[in-house]
């Protein structure tokens, strides 16, 4: 699952002692250092639906309704499970007419608009263009986003942090021989609060008849920082 392991640059400051008196706080060597993890996608999550506008609101919403209708059977001819069809976003609201609020001339209703936006979870990646293609020839004419992810990133996660700590001490090691001082242990370890970085699908389709939409899957980032502060004897 874990194709490429990368440490990032550490960020390392001194924090210097006063030794004038005996109250001041003890010398301390603070530093962060970040490790990060590429894997590869497991599944990929589509926002798309049907925008529609109408005279009035009873008009928008059913005629959206009998689109997505369409764009719902799609989904299940694909294979796409219930549990992971979810609405995302269902609306309706007034479309006003271009003057401005600034202008003399008065802003007027003149339609509606209603939204209905499903996200689709597609664990088969190489079907995801066509499964974007099947929404569109069902009526979808709006898709927000293709998102990848992955179900369970605990192991990699867990491994992005053994590689971050790792460097964390190498670099405590070679401070403290290159200053001429020793480490006498932890005052402080930590770790800062990370989301890995789910890696947005690149889309493209072909105008030629019969093109599918092409999609690059990529790969997903895991990032694990830690933070330290280590006392200093001399």
């Amino acid at each position: 699952m874990i194709r490429e392991l990368i440490a990032s640059t550490l960020f390392i400051s001194v924090i210097p002692a006063a030794l004038a008196q005996e109250s001041s706080p003890p010398p301390t060597l603070s530093l962060s250092a970040t490790a990060e993890i590429r894997i590869e996608p497991e599944y990929a999550a589509i926002r798309s639906g049907v925008v529609i506008q109408a005279e009035t609101a009873e008009a928008a919403v059913r005629q959206n309704a009998q689109t997505m209708s369409g764009v719902f059977s799609a989904l299940r001819r694909a294979g796409i499970a219930e549990a992971d069809m979810q609405t995302a976003n269902l609306s309706v609201h007034p479309v006003y007419s271009s003057g401005s609020y600034n202008s003399s001339s008065e802003r007027r209703i003149t339609g509606y608009e209603a939204r209905n936006i499903v996200t689709a979870k597609v664990r088969d990646l190489t079907e995801v263009g066509e499964i974007i293609d099947a929404m569109v020839s069902s009526g979808a004419n709006h898709i927000e986003s293709v998102n990848f992810g992955a179900e369970n990133t605990a192991e990699a996660m867990d491994e992005a942090r053994r590689m971050a700590i790792s460097r964390l001490l190498e670099k405590a090691d070679l401070f403290a021989d290159a200053a001429g001082f020793e480490l006498c242990g932890f005052r402080r370890l930590s770790e800062s609060q990370a989301q890995p970085r789910f890696a947005n699908a690149v889309a493209t389709r072909s105008f030629a008849e019969g093109a599918d939409t092409q999609i690059a899957v990529g790969s997903l980032t895991l990032s694990a920082s830690v933070n330290a502060d280590f006392c200093i004897s001399q």
